[in-house]
Order: structure tokens, then C-alpha cells, then sequence
């Protein structure tokens, strides 16, 4: 029966985070009573007729006799004492729609189940008198004083719970209406096997004997020593260059075999960069087949009141050994209520969560993600790796405005012995400042500069900029920016770097210049002897340094030409870091990338911006510990990392891939969504602006297959070989992110 396979799924999931009996039966009383209310007669008579999965999903079928979520809610505020039936009722009358808020403005939770139709439910599903091994709560004495973290973890712990239940039920649904196939996929290796295939992959790499390469092997053995010391909180202070991608691979797959860790979550903090560190994982893991790593970014998660029963099973719940993903997907999940994103949260229990240049975790987010980061770590196994060339001062601090004090992460261990020493010896390059931090460059005269350049990297804050510096550059100039999908991006970064060996030894004496977003900050590891970096934080100018003479190989230093462009950067946490970077550097007569300077950066960027902007730890702490009440549903709405919230993934028609993206079309015409189907769509998809694209599927540029996803149409001037997507509008950054 479905709801005792689900029942004793969500309680198996739940081990991992409530080894103890009572607190199984948690889950398990979620899965027991979430479909009560499918023992309505209406309801059963409709399924039947219908034969329609879809008919399951509460709300895609009018009727009130077809509704099933209230009741189990309803039944389980009956059986357990006040509140403990709130925990459950969150949970069960969530299990479609999300997790509500308790009360407040528009109504909430409670104010759906003391309406009559809720009773209803109840009363109707009762009445077909379901069996009474279901109905029955056991001997199970609900009890919360245990709390993992307390009542300020109280809102992950019941998402944790909705993750068990949710992803039970999706699992169970899909074996059920895929021929009866496992729930829980298999084909993965292990993380011990992994172990193994990396260190032969290492072990086999041809030994270059360069001052370089000497340092990244020791960076490397010191992550594999490190890796026993036990669980908690790690930074990985490296410059770039220094191969911290492959070490701190190393230091989870190590620290996962000695601390028995479940998997291995590597966040990044942009879609573009995803792409190649997969790339990079995969060419390690290639032994081991096809599917070895989840690389999770652009999905198209369709609204609630588009779902199907397709789109629902097809969302992604990071089952693998090896999840590659964005900030974006991983917090956002962490704080969300839809059914869809919070699927995944169990499966990040005990395991290794390294986030890739930690610098970039959104300011106007930081104090719920740090509070939540310091939950998963005190109780839910989890490892974390600050992985980074600049630290940011992440630590608790104390302002003079009270208000703006962090509650930050404590017991931080280092993983290399010296950092100071490593930066002295990976110092490649000279920076230049500008003269006057208040005279702004025009684009013209910045392509002139570039124009005299034989190879040149130029790296701006925005994709209008890109196109627009582009425009004024010699017609050869190559461009990159996420309006380009992501097998477009890896295609010209492959050439860009056979162009720059070909370069080096002789081969092709054409000029390379090449503009870009900042999405080459961070995992490209391409090597020019010039980049010019647009005014942004010193973060920003560190890591655009580090696509400068990154080898080493020149016999003087790269030279990186820091300029004011045109335009300030985009409103919001951009702008705030320039304008603390100007603040930190003006004046500075020494090194402007010294270490030392990016503590006193960091800490005047975070006393700049208000770390919870949007309030969203004040709606998730009970406000009424009668009722429990707890605001989920305005909390995930409230955290978006994207300014823009409205945004759309469109699979574009990359010419060089066509065949291939053609085929994945039709397959999805005739088969729907399925997980398998819309990874591959992943390389071939572009984030843009929805009311952008809702333009474009207005005047036929665009179509919709499916809820969600939208398809460029077979039109050759709207996706440019150079440029990417041709939207009809404004195509800013969004914030800097993208999913």
C-alpha cells in the first residue's frame, strides 16, 4: 500500500538526521497519513474513471471532493496533543502546494483547516473506513525537547521532515507509474571507489617540474593530511591558480572515507562555472562511466498550478555520490517551502558541502545562511569548506551599529600550514589602479586600449556591457557570457585555450582578445599575460588577477589595468563592494591584493549591507510556541538570491550542437520531463528575464512545451554564434547570480 511504503520510507530517510525511535516516527506518521483524504469515495471514483496521474495532484482537478491533503492534517492535530499535531499538519497539508505559513496576513495554514471543506475531508475520508492500522499513532509519545539546535532549528528540522516525506512520495509514485521500477535509482558509484580512481587520476598525470606545479603538490598533500581531523568547518585559503578545484576534491573524498560522509555537494557560485568543474570531475571520474556526478543548475521548475505528475517526479533530489550545483540551488533549497526544491535536504545530511570561492555568498543573505551553514554542522553531520583565494571575514563581529552584528562561524580550521608564505610564492602579477577613482573610461576608448593589446583578457560587471565593449572591438574578438548556453561557453573556452598554447609556442601570431562577464573568475583557469578588470569589489579584482600569468610561465609578472568604466555597477551588493573596494585601495601605495587588506574589505562590505535584508530569521523563529507558529511559506519567497526574481530557462538552438538538441526536443515532446532528460537539456538552456521571455513567446520566438521551460524556435538571428541569445530587451546580470 502506498502510504505504508511511503510511511516507511520517509522514516528511513530520516535516520540520518533522527537516529532515535520516537523520532522516526516523525516521518513515518507524515507517510502514514499524508494521502488520508485519497479514501474519499469522490476521490477514488475520479481517479478511477479518469485514469490520469495528474488527477493526484491536489488542485489539478475542480471539485472539492477531489482535495486529500487537509485530512490526514487534520487527523493528525486529533491524535497528538497540542501542538505536537501542528508538526505533522504543516507536513502532510504541505506535501502539493508547500509548506504554508501557520497564520498571518491571507489566511495560512490554520485558517485552512478550521474551514468547512478541510472538515469535510476529514469527515468523508473517516467515513470509508480506511484501516485501522493506519490510523493508528502507536505508542509514539511526540516529544520536542530534543531539538536538533533547539527552537532556532526548528524550521530546518520540519523541512528536513518535509524533504523525508516528500521525496518518499515521489519515489514511491514514480516506481508506480514506471512500470514498477526501484524508487531509488541506482548505476552510482561509491564515494570509496571514487577515492581510488581519483588518486590513480592524480598518481598518472604527467610530472612537470615548475615552481608552480611544486606548490600545488604540496597544497594537495596537505589537503589529504588534513582530511582526518575531525568534522566541522574548513577554509581552504588558496590563490588562484594554485589547483584548489582537484585539492579540495581530494580533501572530501578523504575526509568523507574517514568520517563515513554520504556524499559530496560542490557549490559554485555561477551557472557558467558548473559546467567546467563537472567537465573536470568527470574527465577524473571517466572509469567509472557516464553517470557519476548530478550537475544541478538551470531547472525548469514549473509553478505550482502547472505542475504535471511528470514535472513533479522530474525534479532533482541529488541521490549521487557527487551533487555539482549553484549557491543559488543549494540555499535556496535550504530555506525553501515548494515541494519541488526541498526535496533534496535530506540527502545533504552527512556529507561534504564545499563552497567554491565562499567570498561570493550573498551579503543581504549572509546571517540565515551562516545560521543554518552552523546548524548543519552541530547536527546534521555536515562538513563545510570555505574554498577560496580571498576569506571572507565570516567569523562573529561586532559593529557599532548592534544591528548589523554577525553571528559567524566559529572553530574555522585551516587547511594549509602557511597561507601568507603561498600567496608571497604564487605572486604572479603587477596591478595597475587607476589615477582617479572618480574619472569614468568611455568603452571606446577602453577598446582602443584593448585593440593595442596582442592578448588580452577584459572582464566587465554586466552582459549589456559585454556585447557593448564587444561591438567596439575588432570583429575576431571573442566574447563570453551567460546569454551563450553552456556548451557554447565551453566551446569557446576550449578554443581560447588552444589559441593561447598555440600562442605561446609560436603557432598562431593572430591577436587574441577576448571580452567577458565575470563569470571567468572563478574555476576558467585560462593564463593571458594582460587583463583589464571593470571597477567591482577587491574580491572580484583578486580573481580576475588570477586569470593573469596564472602558470607562472612569463619571465616578469602579468600586468592586470583595474579601469572605471562608463557606467557604476548594478545597484545592489555589485556597487556596495566597489564602492568598499575605492574606500580600501585609494590612497594604497603597496601590494592592492595583500592579504591583509581583504579582512579590513570584507568587514567594511558586510558593515555596508544589512545581513538579512529581506528578515527572513525573524519568519522562521516560532513567534507562538502554543501553535508553533512559523512563517515557511514568506520566508522561501523572501529568499531569492536573484534580484530579479522572475526568471526563465530557455533551451536555445546552439548551431554546433543541433543535432543533438533537436533529439532531446523531440524526446521531450513525446516522453515529458524525466531527470535524466532535462540534465542534458542543462548544457543547452539560457537564463533570462520572464517577462523577457514571455515577450518573445507572444511574438512566436519562443514556444512552451511544458510549464516552466520554454524552446527557441528554429530562427537563425536569434541565437548569434558569438553573442548567444538575442533577447528583446534589457540583458543585465541579474545580480550577479544565475540559476
Amino acid at each position: 500500500m502506498h502510504l505504508e511504503k511511503v510511511a516507511e520510507l520517509a522514516a528511513e530517510f530520516s535516520k540520518a538526521f533522527d537516529a532515535a525511535e520516537p523520532a522516526l516516527r516523525w516521518a513515518y506518521l507524515a507517510g502514514l497519513w499524508h494521502d488520508l483524504g485519497k479514501y474519499r469515495p469522490g476521490f477514488q471514483r475520479y481517479v478511477r474513471l479518469a485514469d490520469n496521474p495528474d488527477a493526484h495532484i491536489e488542485g489539478k482537478v475542480g471539485g472539492r471532493e477531489k482535495t486529500h491533503s487537509a485530512a490526514g492534517a487534520l487527523w493528525a492535530m486529533q491524535q497528538l496533543p497540542k501542538p505536537y499535531g501542528n508538526v505533522l499538519a504543516y507536513l502532510i497539508a504541505g506535501h502539493h502546494a508547500g509548506l504554508d505559513n501557520w497564520d498571518g496576513e491571507g489566511g495560512g495554514l490554520a485558517w485552512r483547516l478550521q474551514g468547512e471543506d478541510a472538515q469535510a475531508e476529514l469527515s468523508t475520508a473517516l467515513k470509508a473506513t480506511p484501516p485501522a492500522s493506519i490510523l493508528s499513532a502507536g505508542t509514539f509519545i511526540p516529544d520536542l525537547r530534543y531539538l536538533p539546535g533547539g527552537a532556532a532549528g526548528f524550521a530546518l528540522w520540519m523541512r528536513m521532515l518535509f524533504s523525508c516525506l516528500v521525496d518518499a512520495d515521489f519515489l514511491d509514485t514514480e516506481a508506480h507509474f514506471d512500470a514498477g521500477k526501484p524508487a531509488r535509482r541506482e548505476g552510482f558509484p561509491t564515494l570509496a571507489q571514487m577515492r581510488l580512481v581519483f588518486d590513480a587520476h592524480m598518481a598518472a598525470l604527467p610530472v612537470v617540474d615548475t615552481p608552480v606545479n611544486t606548490l600545488r603538490a604540496n597544497i594537495l598533500r596537505q589537503c589529504r593530511a588534513k582530511a582526518a581531523l575531525p568534522a566541522g568547518f574548513f577554509s581552504l585559503t588558496v590563490p588562484t591558480g594554485g589547483g584548489k578545484t582537484l585539492s579540495s576534491l581530494a580533501f572530501a573524498l578523504e575526509h568523507a572515507q574517514a568520517h563515513d560522509k554520504r556524499r559530496i555537494i560542490y557549490a559554485i557560485p555561477y551557472t557558467s562555472i558548473i559546467e567546467q568543474t563537472a567537465d573536470v570531475f568527470r574527465n577524473v571520474f571517466k572509469a567509472l562511466g557516464d553517470e557519476v556526478l548530478i550537475e544541478h543548475h538551470s531547472q525548469a521548475d514549473a509553478a505550482e498550478k502547472d505542475e504535471t505528475m511528470r514535472s513533479r517526479l522530474a525534479c532533482e533530489n541529488w541521490d549521487a555520490p557527487l551533487v555539482v550545483t549553484t549557491n543559488v540551488q543549494l540555499f535556496e533549497s535550504l530555506f525553501a517551502a515548494k515541494t519541488s526544491r526541498c526535496r533534496k535536504l535530506h540527502n545533504l545530511v552527512g556529507s561534504v558541502i564545499v563552497l567554491d570561492e565562499a567570498q561570493q555568498l550573498p551579503p543581504e543573505f549572509l546571517q540565515p545562511i551562516l545560521d543554518v551553514l552552523n546548524l548543519l554542522v552541530a547536527h546534521y553531520g555536515v562538513t563545510v569548506v570555505l574554498c577560496t583565494a580571498t576569506q571572507p571575514a565570516l567569523s562573529s563581529t561586532t559593529y557599532f551599529d548592534a544591528s548589523k552584528n554577525l553571528r559567524g562561524l566559529e572553530n574555522v580550521r585551516e587547511i594549509i600550514d602557511d597561507p601568507d608564505a603561498l600567496f608571497d610564492a604564487l605572486k604572479r602579477v603587477h596591478v595597475v589602479l587607476p589615477p582617479d577613482w572618480t574619472t569614468r573610461t568611455a568603452w571606446a576608448d577602453i577598446a582602443t586600449q584593448l585593440s593595442a593589446e596582442d592578448c588580452v583578457l577584459a572582464i566587465v560587471n554586466t552582459r549589456k556591457a559585454a556585447r557593448e565593449l564587444q561591438r567596439l572591438m575588432p570583429v575576431d574578438t571573442l566574447h563570453l557570457s551567460a546569454l551563450m548556453c553552456g556548451a557554447h561557453r565551453k566551446d569557446v573556452i576550449t578554443q581560447i585555450k588552444e589559441r593561447l598554447k598555440a600562442k605561446r609556442e609560436g603557432r598562431d601570431q593572430r591577436p587574441l582578445r577576448v571580452v567577458s562577464t565575470q563569470l571567468v573568475e572563478a574555476g576558467v583557469d585560462i593564463d593571458f599575460p594582460v587583463v583589464y578588470r571593470a571597477l567591482a569589489g577587491l574580491d572580484s579584482i583578486a580573481q580576475a588577477a588570477g586569470r593573469c600569468n596564472r602558470e607562472g610561465r612569463m619571465n616578469g609578472k602579468g600586468r592586470v589595468v583595474v579601469f572605471v568604466p562608463p557606467e557604476r555597477p548594478p545597484l545592489g551588493h555589485l556597487r556596495k563592494g566597489a564602492d568598499a573596494c575605492i574606500s580600501i585601495l585609494n590612497g594604497q601605495a603597496h601590494d592592492p591584493l595583500a592579504r591583509t587588506l581583504f579582512d579590513r574589505y570584507f568587514k567594511e562590505f558586510y558593515n555596508s549591507v544589512d545581513l538579512d535584508a529581506k528578515g527572513v530569521v525573524r519568519l522562521l523563529t516560532i513567534n507562538d510556541r502554543k501553535t508553533l507558529s512559523v512563517q515557511f511559506r514568506t520566508a522561501a519567497e523572501a529568499f531569492r538570491l536573484i534580484d530579479d526574481q522572475d526568471n526563465a530557462t530557455v533551451v536555445v538552438r546552439y548551431a554546433e550542437h543541433g543535432d543533438e538538441i533537436e533529439k532531446l526536443l523531440l524526446k521531450l515532446a513525446a516522453e515529458g520531463p524525466q531527470r535524466w532528460l532535462m540534465r542534458k537539456l542543462q548544457r543547452y538552456t539560457v537564463s533570462i528575464h520572464k517577462r523577457v521571455a514571455d515577450k518573445m513567446l507572444v511574438q512566436g520566438s519562443l514556444t512552451l512545451p511544458m510549464p516552466g521551460l520554454y524552446v527557441q524556435v528554429n530562427a537563425e538571428n536569434l541565437y548569434d554564434p558569438m553573442l548567444g541569445l538575442n533577447p528583446i530587451d534589457a540583458v543585465f546580470n541579474p545580480g550577479g547570480f544565475a540559476i
